[in-house]
């Protein structure tokens, strides 16, 4: 039996990087208590998703406030507990204005904040496990594949049945418990810092976005292109919406309908010549209020998928 004792402690973290000069820096963090060199990361606290940890973490630790790029890698280790710790890390990029406002300063858990080149994050890490992670960042910058921008596709919330609504099937609602998934998915898909928010003009779909857009300040861009509606008349668009989000480069959340959804997930293959793959093409399989998270080089857009 599984106990609490026995479950993994989970934590997220980041390489946060920048380029200096045209030369990559990345952010360490030296702990006061622990008094070692670590990359910044923490643990989840109740209710959060991973995503939402790392940017966190990154803001309590360094100020930075931080939107995630591709994910990197995970480490595992044993705590002196007898438990396993389990970090997922992700990239993230900050520019100037980032760093010029962030608010740190020493404290009673990071003494202090140290931007450095990759070859001498190595040496100073203290820890072999976080130098892993560095070294597959180091190899996707060198490959070209660092800077990324993200296509989140979301699937609504739970809406009242077909059965039970009187009315044009664009106008069912979320239910209540679709109400608190749009909520509860809001945190999680704004770690990724969105650019832009589209969404089929079901009323379902648009209610789900609603907490995302107030999060981020962002306005919802209405599309029949995506809609059930479309989909099932033949005149739905999934080709034309991915071909112009990967030619714009930004990330992007696309909420649409169950059907539609692998339509989109089959574009993204065919735009980035991403091999379409059950694993990838399983993407497209959600519950509702799940998305799925597919990463793109900024630089070379068509060169395959960068990360899941």
């Amino acid at each position: 039996m599984t106990t609490l004792a026995s479950e993994p402690v989970l934590a997220a973290g980041a390489v946060v990087w920048r380029v200096v000069g045209g030369k990559v820096r990345i952010l360490l963090v030296r702990r006061t208590q622990h008094k070692d060199v670590s990359l910044p990361k923490g643990k989840v606290d109740p209710g959060e998703t991973l995503p939402e940890t790392a940017v966190r973490e990154i803001s309590e630790e360094t100020g930075l406030v931080v939107g995630l790029g591709a994910p990197i890698g995970t480490v595992e280790y044993p705590l002196p507990s007898g438990r396993q710790k389990i970090v997922y890390y992700w990239s993230a990029e900050v520019r100037k204005k980032a760093i010029a406002a962030s608010t740190f300063r020493p404290n009673a858990e990071i003494a202090s904040l140290e931007w450095v080149s990759l070859n001498k994050a190595a040496k100073l890490l203290s820890y072999p496990h976080d130098v892993e992670i560095v070294d597959a960042f180091a190899q996707r910058y060198a490959e070209g594949r660092a800077r990324t921008f993200a296509v989140i596709v979301l699937r609504h919330g739970k809406a009242v049945p077909p059965e039970s609504w009187d009315g044009q099937d664009a106008t069912r609602p979320l239910l209540e418990r679709g109400t608190a998934q749009a909520a509860s998915v809001a945190l999680g898909l704004a770690a990724y810092r969105p650019r832009k928010i589209i969404s089929s003009t079901a009323a379902r779909c648009l209610a789900t976005v609603a907490p995302l857009a107030r999060l981020t300040a962002l306005d919802v861009t209405p599309s029949d292109a995506i809609s059930q509606d479309f989909w099932e008349a033949g005149t739905s668009d999934a080709a034309t919406v991915i071909a112009k989000r990967v030619r714009k480069g930004t990330t992007v959340v696309l909420c649409s309908h169950g059907p539609v959804i692998p339509d989109l997930i089959e574009e993204l293959s065919r735009a980035t010549n991403t091999p379409p793959t059950t694993a990838f093409l399983a993407m497209g399989q959600l519950e509702p209020a799940e998305y799925s998270v597919l990463h793109i080089s900024t630089d070379h857009p068509t060169s395959g998928m960068v990360a899941l």
